[in-house]
């Protein structure tokens, strides 16, 4: 299984940035029935859930990004992405997704998005 995060940069305070990340080596109806996430982690902080999206399209925030962040899943390509807005410094992080197969979780190298404020 192998992840490729796409779109990190850098962006002002209150702008936005969406992530994308593909998804290779599994079956599309494997991809349809696992559990999508990306994560962030800054230096020196634990790496925390920022956004998760099963396989009937339920999705879980973190509070911090709740009414700024989506994740959205395109099962047809095998895609899943994050859209962000009104970014703050505070996002700031290396941003890493991830697939649920069973009971382990894969994930990709991370995509770094910077905010100046």
């Amino acid at each position: 299984v192998q992840l490729q995060a796409y779109g990190g940069g850098s962006v002002q305070t209150g702008g936005s940035l969406e992530l994308s990340c593909a998804v290779s080596g599994i079956t599309w109806s494997t991809f349809v029935e696992s559990t999508m996430a990306w994560y962030r982690q800054d230096p020196g902080k634990q790496r925390e859930l920022v956004a998760q999206i099963t396989s009937d399209g339920t999705t879980n925030y973190a509070d911090s990004v709740k009414g700024r962040f989506t994740i959205s899943r395109d099962n047809a390509k095998k895609t899943v992405n994050l859209q962000m807005n009104t970014l703050g410094p505070e996002d700031t992080a290396l941003y890493y997704c991830s697939i649920q197969l069973g009971p382990r979780d894969y994930w990709g190298k991370g995509t770094l998005v910077t905010v100046s404020s």
